[in-house]
């Protein structure tokens, strides 16, 4: 198993779920992450599948075993994408921008979808907060599709075309590891 970083577990069936997912993904190090349930899990929308506690080193998780491979890598990946340093995150903002310049509609999760259905042309251009987060959400969203085992899902919207191009980003961004937690 490729597993540098260490994750705590408070269920058995999130530890095997866990790591099913883990040996599709590349080589990761940091410190320990800690995963546990939590029912009944919102954030200021209301209810969500997962969170990622970035200073507490820890993900929370309230969805249903057959969710949870797409949610543990979305939420895994807010990890990565904060340690992945600026000069990626704005490679992958670049990548956005010309989809986006391209007319491209869709996205590959429901965090990332509305949001980018919410952006107006100058907060693109400006970098503003909500550009920001939506890269971030599509970057976690486009990782937990590339890497979860889940082939098919009603939130994968985004054309084939834009899937292979951030397919590719991914793969030479990221390679294989080790993935900075």
């Amino acid at each position: 198993m490729k597993m540098g970083a260490p994750f705590i577990f408070d269920r058995l069936p999130h530890e095997l779920r866990a790591r099913a997912v883990l040996t599709r993904l590349p080589a990761m190090s940091g410190k320990p992450i800690r995963l546990h349930a939590v029912p009944g899990l919102k954030d200021a929308r209301g209810a969500v599948h997962g969170a990622a506690f970035l200073r507490e080193r820890r993900i929370a998780f309230d969805c249903s075993a057959a969710e949870f491979p797409r949610i543990f890598v979305h939420e895994l990946f807010h990890f990565v994408w904060t340690r992945a340093g600026n000069p990626k995150r704005w490679r992958y903002e670049e990548l956005l921008r010309n989809e986006q310049l391209a007319g491209a509609r869709g996205e590959l999760g429901w965090s990332a979808e509305w949001r980018k259905r919410a952006l107006s042309p100058w907060q693109v251009l400006d970098r503003a907060r909500e550009w920001r987060e939506y890269s971030c959400e599509s970057f976690c969203d486009t990782a937990a599709w590339l890497y979860s085992g889940t082939a098919h899902h009603p939130e994968f919207t985004l054309a084939t075309k834009w899937r292979r191009r951030r397919e590719l980003w991914f793969r030479q961004e990221l390679g294989y590891g080790p993935l900075p937690l």
